[in-house]
C-alpha cells in the first residue's frame, strides 16, 4: 500500500502543476495537453509514453485496493469477535473513513476520466479542446461541486496515507511524530489547493 500509494502520489504533483495551466489560457492549456500525448515521439509510438503511465497507474490503483482488502481481511481474522468496548484513541476523520472514502475517490477519478481524459461524457457541451472541455464542465454548478467535494475527500484520504507510510517505514517515533504529521498535512493542503484553485476560478469567472 505505502509503495503504490507514493507512485499515486508523485502522479498528483504532477497533475495538479499541469492543471494549473488553464491559467494560463486556451492555447497554453490545449498545447500541454497536445504535448502529453506526443512527448518521447518518434523514439515512442505517438501517446506510447501517456499510456505507459496510465497503466502504471491503474495496476497501482488496483494493487493499493488489493493491499486494503487483504490487510483488512488479516485484521478481521486475526480478532474474530468485537471487543466489549471501543476507544477511538488517536482516530481522525479521515482514519476512521479510509475505506468509503477510497471508495468514493474511485468513482470520482472514473467520472474524471470519462468527462477530462476520454471525453466520453461532455456536461456543459463537447468540445475537441481540454480547456473548452474543462471550462464547459465546471461552470455547471453540480459538476464543480462534486469535484471540489471529491477533492475534499482526496485530502483526507492523501493526509492519512502519507502519515501511514511514514509509520510504515518506522519514521514516526518520538520528537519526529509532530513533524511528520505537519509536513503529510501540509503537502496534501498544497495538492489539494492547487486541484481546486481550477472549478472554483471557472465558478466565479477567473477561467473562462
Amino acid at each position: 500500500m505505502a509503495v503504490t500509494g507514493a507512485v499515486m502520489v508523485l502522479f498528483l504533483i504532477m497533475h495538479m502543476v499541469g492543471n494549473l495551466k488553464a491559467f494560463e489560457g486556451q492555447e497554453s492549456f490545449d498545447a500541454y495537453s497536445h504535448w502529453l500525448r506526443v512527448v518521447g515521439y518518434p523514439a515512442v509510438p505517438e501517446g506510447g509514453l501517456l499510456w505507459a503511465i496510465r497503466i502504471a497507474l491503474t495496476v497501482s490503483v488496483v494493487v493499493h485496493i488489493a493491499s486494503a482488502t487483504v490487510l483488512a481481511l488479516r485484521a478481521r481474522r486475526a480478532r474474530p469477535q468485537r471487543y466489549q468496548t471501543r476507544k477511538r484513541v488517536r482516530q481522525s476523520y479521515a482514519s476512521r473513513t479510509m475505506r468509503w472514502g477510497g471508495v468514493i475517490i474511485a468513482v470520482f477519478v472514473l467520472y474524471h476520466i470519462l468527462h477530462l481524459t476520454v471525453n466520453v461524457i461532455a456536461p456543459g457541451g463537447a468540445s475537441d479542446s481540454p480547456y473548452e472541455r474543462l471550462v464547459n464542465g465546471f461552470q455547471q454548478p453540480l459538476v464543480a461541486v462534486f469535484y471540489i467535494v471529491s477533492l475534499l475527500l482526496v485530502g483526507l484520504h492523501l493526509q492519512h496515507g502519507l502519515w501511514s507510510v511514514f509509520a510504515t517505514l518506522g519514521a514516526s517515533s518520538g520528537r519526529r511524530e509532530p513533524l511528520l504529521r505537519g509536513g503529510a498535512t501540509a503537502l496534501s493542503v498544497l495538492l489539494i489547493a492547487g486541484f481546486m484553485l481550477v472549478p472554483v476560478s471557472v465558478m466565479i469567472g477567473w477561467v473562462s
